[in-house]
């Protein structure tokens, strides 16, 4: 049995607790939503949210892997 009050009509955060923004793309690498769009979450209507969320899957290309950090410098002490 489940109860209306509970129930709402619109799109859940896409957070993953994986809050990374990315550097150039200013853009959190875990949900892809730029920090603009996760502040006003709570406040958006359910269209906004479901416009943004329909975005979220062209924006993944935008990341691209970083060249470096750990992995880069453990590659080039192997030499």
């Amino acid at each position: 049995m489940s109860d209306p009050v509970w129930t709402r009509d619109e799109p859940l955060s896409p957070c993953i607790k994986v809050c990374v923004v990315h550097p150039a793309e200013r853009i959190c690498t875990g949900c892809l939503r730029t920090l603009d769009e996760i502040a006003a979450w709570p406040r958006m209507s359910a269209e906004a949210r479901r416009a943004v969320m329909a975005e979220l899957p062209d924006r993944r290309g935008r990341l691209k892997q970083r060249r470096g950090g750990r992995a880069a410098r453990l590659a080039g002490s192997e030499s």
